[in-house]
């Protein structure tokens, strides 16, 4: 028997699909207008209400395309921005690429291709598989960090982070020349105290280049000189080897950019308490801070008296201070004693013949391992005497200076005082190199004297001549040292930070050229804003220059030094014509996503990255002590820290500078899941295709077999090399678009992971079918509904799940909408006659999921215009209120009669109901002392 000619299959839902995304373009359905700038529709902004700002995070564009668990967030929040529009928000969704970064380049050294058509090429493959999904996104506005126009801002904003420093005594960023009036005023002393015209114009460019926050700094990195680039920690094996080629990665400094993030770090962590993001968010980003309050101590070198300065959060346990330990690469460690001490203990020297050997053969061991690695407490704590001893500074005690690999330049001052009795890492480093441990807090009784005790406790074993913590408690004993140390100018209180400065420096080539020159003092020179943007220049080799692998004291040479012609460029900066040598390394892949956001809001502005109205209306504060930003921001977890941590600091400068409104970028953040998969695994442990298993049985008895073979499965995230990946392409090939969005959004709560099957998505298609018979005769596509009356239960029926389905589309729970309008359409699919009134609100509601088998349906019911911007449906209070109650009446606080009563019962009529029930007559045959009514769903019965 042939197939109606009407009914909904992939077929037609592809036709339907395509004709309404080709309409939506045209009409510029989706269009959000501007208060202000080169889109200000004033007139449009009035006839709708309030803005709403929705963003998805952004995506960087794969040469292997989208699979099915990447859309997940795209189809959330295009299905609540539909949503919010039919409620009449002014709805601005966006989404453009992120595009910059390393497989794009490591691309372009393989084939010699530039990473630029390669770019394009991955981008021109998203936007048709977003396109074909159907998401309500303003086209006009989507962006990429690799356009010359986006970059332009991206240097732009630079170079305002660049010509700024960060006033404490404000608390906020200004303007660097007002730093330079504060300093030729004698408002701010030079370091030196010579007044300011006095001093040369280069060492006043060095004073002036040391607050800025951006700045040149010779940093600690990841030194690959088998790939000729410094490499970020992810890149680095726990081996302490490049995840790309398997080369030695060396710990070392170089000069590179830093950003000046930590001046923030009070204000980052103060402000998430403003955000509505998820608590988990927030405390990843409250540790990656890690604000501890303490004191700065000054323990002094035994022989030279240079200070060495130490940051404690525990001051009370100085006298317990029996030795100290440096991180490797700290600067005190160059020095080591030319000779063993004598009396040196064998296990401090590891059987090296001087301090000098055994520092530079545990740097060399230590320097391949990642900071992660290395402070991990699973870790057997190793390390090595430097042959120098410091002054403890309450006691006078001599204490000998250790390297070991648990201390890093990361945290603290790279410096760390000993308290082995106090700290389990010290303890441990005790034990095993024979170091005395001496009691500084008397340990609870359970205490079994195996391990540091780190609670409070009585203070013991504390005293000089001039102060006694002896029987303080811890809290106290912190007090009163810490005075004491201020006081004799040894030690100060003190607030450390575990967040370290932004490293922003890449030996790379695809990325933002920096907008920096350099002058014959090789000091840094900003670049005037009229000469952006800075283009990268044409190269014929992408990859950096690879060094001897094993040698650690080479230098990078960045792609772009082989630009001969772009490397010096010959300027007019004011002071006549001369030549200036360009900066060489690129901005990192970060840059472009810390503020994507507002150029979103302002694309075809060319004067501003964005305008000031613009900024304000999208994304500006709602009232006393909010703090502005994008109304919904959506993305997965692993964003969590860096990105949001480096977009908020960006955001803050600007803010400080007052070039926008919204003190933070992103309101309100959601975390979606992430959708799984199974793979399988044959007798040799190689992944099969999952697409070819057969699977046998069912529940606990299941096997599953390849080409005949038993295979085992296995579940996790969805990957090229697990041969799991389902492409979208599939799905609106098998099904349609709108299938595919309704199946990801009803497969469980958005916020949770979940596996994918593709055997599930035809239960998401037979719903649409359903729907589609409801309004239209698959034989003869004509309408199948009347403008008939709806009987009563319907009618409750429709306004119960029109009040639910709002409530579920407002709190992102878009499973149970997807259940709740599934039942509804079983109720009009057992009606004769389908009335019409009952039928199109169900398509408005279905719409936000399905947008376009709505939008056809809707205009087969008579429609003209698209629903995009038609009123939500809108429930009636009493029509969704129950006809009746199921009331519980207890006795004695047990079950003992269940009442069906109307939801309108007064208190007086549900306790004469309750009392007359025969149950309850039985059990109170003495009467009643009290009774508890909370009409209409409980009455208490206490028998007397």
């Amino acid at each position: 028997m042939s197939e109606p000619s009407y009914r909904y299959t992939a077929k037609l839902a592809g036709e339907i699909e395509a004709h309404w995304q080709d309409h939506w373009e045209t009409e510029g359905t989706f269009h959000a207008p501007n208060p202000a700038g080169p889109w200000a529709e004033p007139e449009k902004i009035d006839s709708r209400g309030e803005k709403l700002f929705v963003l998805d995070m952004f995506p960087y564009p794969s040469g292997a395309g989208l699979h099915v668990g990447h859309p997940l967030g795209y189809i959330a929040t295009d299905t609540f921005a539909r949503f919010n529009r039919m409620k009449g928000r002014n709805v601005l969704h966006a989404l453009g690429y992120d595009a910059f970064g390393l497989p794009a380049e490591q691309y372009a050294v393989q084939s010699g291709q530039h990473p630029r058509v390669t770019t394009e090429h991955n981008i021109a493959i998203m936007r048709r598989q977003l396109r074909r999904l159907g998401l309500a996104h303003d086209p006009r506005r989507s962006v990429a960090t690799v356009d010359v126009e986006f970059y332009r801002w991206t240097q732009w904003i630079f170079l305002q982070i660049f010509n700024a420093w960060f006033d404490e005594a404000a608390n906020k960023a200004r303007h660097i020349d007002e730093l330079v009036e504060e300093f030729a005023s004698g408002k701010r002393p030079t370091p030196s105290g010579r007044p300011w015209e006095e001093l040369p114009a280069q060492e006043r460019r060095q004073i002036i280049d040391s607050h800025r926050l951006a700045y040149l700094s010779e940093a600690p990195v990841n030194w690959c000189p088998g790939l000729g680039t410094v490499l970020a920690n992810e890149e680095v094996t726990n081996e302490g080897r490049s995840e790309i080629g398997n080369f030695p990665v060396f710990k070392r400094n170089m000069s590179q950019w830093m950003l000046r993030i930590t001046a923030y770090a009070e204000r980052l962590l103060a402000d998430l308490d403003k955000l509505d993001w998820p608590d988990k968010v927030k405390a990843m980003q409250r540790n990656w801070i890690g604000r501890s309050e303490g004191a700065r101590v000054f323990f002094t070198e035994a022989a030279s008296g240079e200070r060495i300065e130490v940051f404690t959060t525990r001051p009370d346990t100085l006298f317990g201070a029996t030795f100290m330990v440096l991180a490797p690469e700290h600067h005190l460690a160059d020095g080591a004693a030319s000779e063993w001490p004598e009396g040196t203990d064998p296990a401090w020297t590891g059987g090296h013949a001087s301090p000098a050997e055994a520092v530079a053969a545990y740097r060399a061991e230590v320097e391949r391992r990642t900071d992660a690695d290395r402070s991990g407490d699973d870790k057997e704590k190793t390390g090595l005497f430097t042959g120098r001893f410091a002054i403890n500074p309450v006691n006078g005690q001599r204490v000998p200076i250790f390297i070991a690999d648990y201390v890093t330049l990361g945290y603290g001052t790279g410096a760390v005082m000993a308290v082995p009795s106090g700290d389990q890492r010290d303890w441990e480093f005790a034990k095993a190199y024979n170091l005395p441990i001496v009691e500084t807090v008397i340990p609870c009784s359970e205490h079994n004297g195996n391990s540091a005790w780190t609670g409070d406790g009585e203070v013991i074993n504390s005293t000089n001549p001039e102060i006694s913590l002896n029987g303080m408690n811890v809290s106290d004993a912190k007090t009163a040292i810490t005075e004491w140390l201020e006081a004799k100018g040894l030690g100060e209180a003190t607030v450390n930070y575990r967040l370290r400065d932004w490293l922003f420096s890449r030996q790379r080539y695809w990325g933002e050229p920096f907008p920096i020159v350099y002058d014959e003092t090789g000091l840094p020179i900003a670049l005037p804003e009229e000469m952006l943007p800075i283009e990268l220049p044409e190269v014929t080799d992408y990859s950096p220059k690879a060094m001897d692998p094993e040698d650690r004291n080479s230098d990078p040479v960045p792609p772009l030094a082989r630009a001969t012609d772009w490397t010096s460029v010959e300027l007019d900066l004011g002071d006549g014509k001369k030549v200036y040598r360009r900066e060489l390394n690129v901005m990192p892949q970060w840059a472009g996503s810390c503020w994507y956001e507002m150029r979103y809001l302002d694309p075809a502005n060319h004067d501003r990255f964005v305008g000031e109205d613009v900024e304000r209306y999208w994304m500006g504060p709602r009232g006393e002590g909010d703090v502005g930003g994008v109304d919904l921001y959506v993305g997965g977890v692993e964003h969590a820290v860096l990105h949001l941590l480096y977009a908020r600091f960006w955001h803050k400068v600007l803010f400080d500078l007052g070039f926008v409104s919204s003190a933070e970028p992103f309101r309100r953040l959601f975390n979606q899941g992430y959708i799984q998969a199974y793979a399988y695994r044959d007798s040799r442990g190689q992944t099969v295709p999952a697409a070819e298993v057969e699977a046998h049985g069912e529940g606990q008895e299941m096997t599953w077999t390849w080409q005949d073979q038993f295979v085992k499965r296995e579940y996790g995230k969805m990957g090229k090399s697990l041969k799991n990946i389902v492409s979208p392409d599939e799905m609106y090939e098998a099904y349609g678009a709108d299938t595919f969005r309704l199946y990801e959004m009803g497969m469980g709560p958005l916020a949770q992971s979940k596996p994918w099957e593709t055997r599930a998505v035809v239960g998401s298609q037979r719903f649409l079918q359903r729907l589609w018979r409801n309004v239209v005769d698959e034989e003869t596509g004509d309408l199948v509904t009347r403008d008939t009356d709806i009987d009563e239960a319907t009618l409750h029926a429709l306004h119960k799940t029109i009040d639910a389905v709002n409530k579920d589309y407002e709190n992102l729970s878009f499973n149970t909408a997807i259940a709740r309008l599934t039942e509804y359409n079983t109720v009009l699919t057992a009606l004769k006659v389908v009335p019409r009134a009952a039928v199109e609100p169900l398509v408005l509601m279905v719409a936000p999921l399905a947008p376009h088998i709505a939008e056809e349906l809707w205009h087969r019911l008579g429609h003209d215009q698209s629903l995009a911007h038609e009123p939500f449906p809108v429930a009636d209070p009493e029509l969704v209120a129950e006809d009746t109650i199921t009331a519980v009446v207890q006795v004695r606080g047990k079950l003992r009669a269940q009442l069906e009563v109307s939801a309108s019962i007064t208190e007086d009529e549900l306790r004469e109901l309750a009392l007359a029930h025969p149950r309850i007559v039985k059990e109170i045959p003495n009467g009643v002392r009290k009774v508890i009514v909370r009409a209409p769903k409980l009455v208490n019965v206490v028998p007397a």
